[in-house]
């Protein structure tokens, strides 16, 4: 029962992203005096800290605020087509360092190893430094069994790559791999644009395609053998063939990056410099391009409703920019596609947690352990 308790305070705080101490007594119940002793051993734990009281507006002594303690944090590994992405990432998803280290061609598993050994060792000197690091999480394109195995990433030409366990043995941390997108729909779904909502699709578009996440009555959707959510790789019926760029092309194939990128003449951006070069744009090719993906997505996101009955569909990467290039266009063709009353009152939504999500949701895979049992871990 301690335990659990333990596990239980630590969760709302982190998820919280800290919370005075009469906010734990009233969502777990307990009495005062079980919520103080429970707080002091996570402090004892080095675990959680207390700091000045939170005003409440109230008669009465304020309460004190409980925050993750800032020394606590984990690995967040993102490999992609173009880059591959390591952050610092501590307990209430907080994002103290993140490193883009780019890459000419699709970086192999054993590359991925290098570059994170090298950064991590430069991270050491300092994000790091006099850090308690939990442990590391992969944030992997691709299909990832539930044991950390990457099964398969077409764009990156992995196959059964033992990724998990080669960062694992390389840094001498535990390290937990799984899918990108349905990581960022983890990480929407606990602090992002679906925090509170208990059925979310979302919608992850990146260097290396399309993915997906569902949370259905509140968890995460993951499938038989964690592979559920490639939304990507479905084929979309277009309404207009003239939208289509590829012959019975799948989504990832029609809405992505590298034509957006081919569109606004760029090289090479990460996720804000594309957005901006779409946002503020007004080149006639661009702004076709854009709506020609808008009208794809659209069809894609339709099946998602029609097939999952969402509160909210949530959109990251190259597809928030889609969307925000004009919202009102986007809900009129998802509603063309909706069956009857289904997209009455479905929201459309923009990652709220911006290109941090991946790094938050894989995180989470690191402190996952911790929040299960704070004691033992």
């Amino acid at each position: 029962m301690r335990r659990r308790n333990l596990s239980r305070v630590l969760a709302l705080v982190h998820e919280g992203r800290g919370v005075a101490r009469s906010g734990l007594t009233a969502q777990t119940g307990l009495n005062r005096s079980t919520v103080a002793a429970l707080v002091a051993e996570l402090i004892d734990l080095g675990l959680l800290r207390e700091t000045d009281p939170v005003p409440v507006g109230r008669v009465g002594r304020p309460s004190p605020a409980v925050q993750p303690h800032p020394d606590v944090v984990a690995l967040a590994i993102n490999p992609e087509l173009d880059a591959v992405t390591v952050g610092v990432v501590g307990l209430g998803a907080r994002v103290d360092a993140r490193v883009r280290h780019a890459v000419g061609h699709p970086v192999t598993a054993d590359e991925t190893v290098s570059i994170v050994r090298d950064v991590v060792a430069r991270l050491r000197r300092g994000a790091l430094r006099g850090r308690r690091l939990i442990g590391a999480g992969i944030a992997v394109p691709g299909l990832v069994r539930d044991d950390g195995l990457v099964r398969w990433a077409p764009h990156l030409d992995w196959t059964d790559e033992p990724l998990s366990d080669a960062i694992a043995a390389a840094l001498g941390v535990p390290a937990f791999a799984a899918n990108d997108a349905t990581l960022g729909a983890r990480a929407e779904h606990i602090f992002g644009a679906g925090r509170g909502l208990e059925h979310l699709v979302y919608l992850n578009g990146g260097a290396s395609g399309i993915g997906g996440g569902v949370v259905a009555a509140g968890r995460l959707l993951v499938g038989a053998r964690g592979y559920a959510g490639e939304f990507g790789r479905n084929r979309p019926g277009l309404i207009d063939e003239r939208d289509r760029r590829t012959e019975q092309g799948t989504l990832e194939d029609e809405a992505s990056r590298a034509h957006l990128l081919q569109a606004t003449g760029l090289d090479d951006a990460d996720e804000q410099q594309l957005a901006d070069a779409i946002s503020s744009t007004d080149d006639r090719a661009v702004l076709d391009e854009v709506a020609r993906q808008r009208r794809v997505l659209a069809v894609a996101i339709g099946d998602a409703v029609n097939a999952l009955d969402p509160e909210a569909l949530v959109l990251g990467g190259f597809l928030a920019a889609i969307l925000e290039s004009d919202p009102a266009d986007m809900h009129a063709l998802v509603r063309r596609q909706v069956s009857g009353p289904a997209g009455e009152r479905v929201a459309l939504r923009s990652a709220a947690l911006g290109p941090e999500r991946l790094l938050i949701g894989a995180a989470e895979l690191a402190f996952a352990p911790l929040l299960a049992d704070p004691a033992g871990a």
